[in-house]
């Protein structure tokens, strides 16, 4: 194996790491900022100019921070949850390509670590187990509260996840490939999937706010009920890890729903400067956290019982039947592509959506049982 693709491996690696972890320190600092002008505050503005040192200070103040073990916690499986947390959401991102092929030190480098043809496989297996940590952390801290959290995010993620999955499929289906490399060049036309699925889109953005237990998908950790949630008993740095988790998750989720639907690093100009991919990619992820920002500052959290009232009976159905549809689609017009797609698939959109409007009538309403 050649000794300069083993360094561009690493290297790539570390670049990652360090774009995900700094992402997710000034990912609190955006949302506090966006936050408090939605809501007509001022916002973290002490430490540093404009308070762009906020994100120092508090990494500073946690790592110095006393932290606790319960003496009823079962230990080893107390400090190993929030690790099982965090390295998911680190790893996922090695499969999603950040641009194209670019000229460095006169060598063809690649923009993504890993171009597997099977990424989306990849995906949604690292996905489902970050949840593992989450429920261990309930179940290690030998508490009430945070086992009913654990407990509450297994079931949320159950929910969620195939509704997830079935938006995961609409992209492999319309590009032929589960290569998120391949999938983001099929949108390279100017046709992103958001124009041929936007049903599909929202089922993406609004399964992934629940997998990452956003607001106002947030039952795990909910602070009226349950105190906060699996997190509970931990501090310091521990405590800190589950929220790197959220975190980066977030990004990630951002990256991907502009991976499948926004183009990816497509852009005006790519093809002849490759090195604006990165950016674009960048401007979309940063649109799209800002939304997932907005929800919280708009929604309040669901009902237990409607939350997975809403999964069950209303996302995973008309997701199901949006990826029936489309299906249908593509089989019957196989090599149609732009607006001879676009006009069939916005009929399947049409219907679908009335079928959201019927369940969620229908599944919502009326009298529920608190669960």
């Amino acid at each position: 194996m050649d000794a300069a693709l083993i360094w561009e491996w690493v290297i790539k690696s570390v670049i990652i790491l360090l774009i995900m972890l700094t992402g997710f320190a000034y990912l609190t600092f955006y949302e506090r900022k966006a936050l408090a002008r939605i809501q007509v505050r001022i916002g973290p503005n002490r430490a540093g100019p404009g308070g762009w040192l906020q994100p120092v200070a508090d990494g500073i103040k946690l790592i110095f921070k006393e932290e606790l073990i319960p003496g009823s916690a079962e230990k080893v499986t107390f400090i190993l949850a929030p690790i099982i947390t965090v390295v998911p959401a680190l790893v996922i991102t090695a499969v999603l390509p950040w641009g194209d092929t670019v000229q460095i030190f006169g060598r063809q480098v690649s923009l993504s670590l890993a171009n597997i043809n099977v990424g989306v496989l990849y995906i949604m297996a690292i996905a489902s187990i970050a949840v593992y940590g989450i429920v261990l952390a309930g179940w290690s801290s030998n508490n009430k509260y945070a086992t009913m959290g654990g407990l509450r995010a297994s079931a949320q993620m159950i929910s969620y996840e195939l509704a997830l999955g079935t938006a995961f499929a609409l992209p492999v289906l319309l590009s032929g490939s589960m290569s998120l490399k391949d999938i983001t060049v099929a949108q390279g036309g100017g046709w992103w999937y958001i124009f041929l699925q936007p049903v599909g889109f929202f089922i993406f953005i609004i399964a992934g706010l629940a997998e990452v237990n956003r607001s106002p998908f947030d039952l795990p950790e909910a602070e009226q009920e349950l105190t906060a949630g699996y997190h509970t008993e931990y501090s310091g740095m521990k405590f800190a890890l589950f929220y790197m988790g959220e975190y980066i998750k977030m990004i990630a989720v951002s990256a991907f729903a502009a991976t499948f639907f926004l183009g990816g690093y497509q852009g005006p100009g790519v093809t002849q400067y490759p090195w604006l991919g990165p950016l674009y990619l960048f401007l979309k992820i940063f649109v799209l956290l800002f939304w997932m920002i907005w929800m919280r500052a708009t929604l309040p959290r669901f009902r237990y019982d409607r939350l997975m009232a809403f999964g069950w009976k209303v996302l995973f159905p008309v997701s199901f039947a949006n990826l029936l549809l489309t299906a249908v689609v593509v089989i019957i017009w196989p090599q149609a592509s732009g607006l001879a797609l676009f006009v069939p698939l916005m009929v399947v959109n049409v219907l679908v959506l009335l079928l959201a409007t019927v369940l969620m009538a229908a599944g919502l309403g009326g009298k529920k049982n608190v669960a």
